[in-house]
């Protein structure tokens, strides 16, 4: 499953009222502590703190009327310890009513800023649940599961990628992960994904399918729009990708591999890499490298897992750059709890690996063919 998104906007958000006491506390503190101390101490510049921690985060109204509190209570310890009208309390005044104006200001770009990364936050939602659709999660006797992990807090979606179809023999899925990153690798990503769902219904088998995707990304790198690029750029744009087509009434798969990472079979406790003989290049480099695509064919019995999984994951490095062991972290735990457990556990425990924050997107695909019912 796709990590949940947050839904809906929420334009304004009421600050918890423990952080508004804060500017207040400080306004009386130093208000009490100015009318005690002695003539020759002025504690009055602190007050523009006041304003200026409302200011990180309120927005400006209540900015605003701490501004006024603040400013109030410098004319309250004026009007005390000397008149409103002494110089020295008069430029404090002044300043402080300066600053509040200033902190107000910066409260309502913030706020506005905040608005604006909502409404970027709502259309890439829309576009990970257009381009990036959840996969079933049971299609015949097979269970599936999905997670995209993006490295990058605010992204929703880049250039890894996952889609399945449903075939009259069985399911057609397809997991690949486009060269480079931002808007071009989203629509690259696309692009794949949309000529993937478009003909996987089509095609016969397995070969002509990614034939048939192969055709798609090259002719695109031969659009004309794409002609300005230097011919070492179009050289470097391509996707890796494998594709796996599972049938219903056989304990097999067919796979094909297009210069993506191997898929792991796990079983039981083994955990068995799915390597071909003949891997193919990535789509869109037959102009550079010859290319055959074939099809070889795995064992998938009752109760195995197939594990597919893009670069970020296997790349991933700890803070003593040691790669992510997939391998040995997926080891005994398929069986236990199913597909969704497995995601779940392999996410968090590819976090901690990395201490929270990814250099890479990764996406996982589990599948898993239920046992035989007794």
């Amino acid at each position: 499953m796709v990590p949940r998104r947050p839904k809906g906007l929420q334009w304004s958000q009421e600050p918890p009222q423990a952080l508004l006491v804060v500017p207040i506390l400080m306004i009386v503190i130093v208000t009490v502590v100015d009318i005690l101390a002695p003539a020759s101490v002025h504690l009055g510049p602190f007050l523009v703190a006041a304003p200026a921690v409302t200011a990180s985060f309120a927005g400006p109204r209540m900015t605003a009327y701490v501004g006024v509190l603040a400013v109030t209570a410098q004319a309250v310890v004026a009007a005390v310890r000397t008149t409103l009208v002494d110089l020295n309390h008069s430029f404090q005044l002044i300043t402080l009513i300066l600053m509040s104006a200033f902190a107000t200001s910066f409260a309502a770009r913030r706020e506005r800023h905040e608005r604006e990364l909502m409404q970027l936050r709502s259309v890439a939602t829309a576009a990970q649940e257009v381009v990036l659709k959840p996969l079933p999660q049971r299609v015949g006797s097979l269970r599936i599961a999905s997670v995209y992990l993006a490295a990058e807090s605010e992204a929703q979606i880049g250039g890894d990628l996952y889609a399945a179809a449903r075939t009259e023999r069985g399911i057609r899925i397809v997991i690949g992960d486009v060269r480079g990153k931002g808007l071009e690798a989203v629509g690259d990503a696309a692009l794949l994904l949309g000529a993937f769902r478009g003909a996987a219904h089509r095609q016969a088998d397995l070969p002509a399918l990614m034939s048939f995707l192969e055709g798609t990304v090259s002719s695109d790198l031969d659009d004309p729009a794409a002609l300005d690029a230097t011919a070492e750029d179009r050289g470097e744009s391509f996707i890796t990708a494998a594709a796996l087509d599972i049938p219903d009434d056989e304990p097999v798969l067919h796979l094909i591999n297009c210069g993506h990472p191997p898929p792991l079979l796990l079983r039981g406790d083994q955990v068995r890499p799915l390597a071909v003989r003949h891997p193919a290049p990535p789509l869109g480099l037959t102009e550079f490298v010859a290319t055959e695509l074939s099809e070889e064919t795995f064992a998938f019995e009752y109760g195995d897992v197939v594990l597919l999984y893009t670069d970020g994951v296997i790349e991933a490095r700890d803070g003593g750059g040691t790669f992510y062991p997939l391998a040995e972290r997926v080891a005994g735990k398929a069986a236990e709890h199913g597909p969704d457990a497995l995601l779940a556990h392999l996410c968090k425990d590819l976090m901690r690996h990395v201490g929270g924050h990814l250099g890479d997107d990764a996406a996982m695909v589990a599948i898993e063919r239920l046992p035989r019912p007794s």
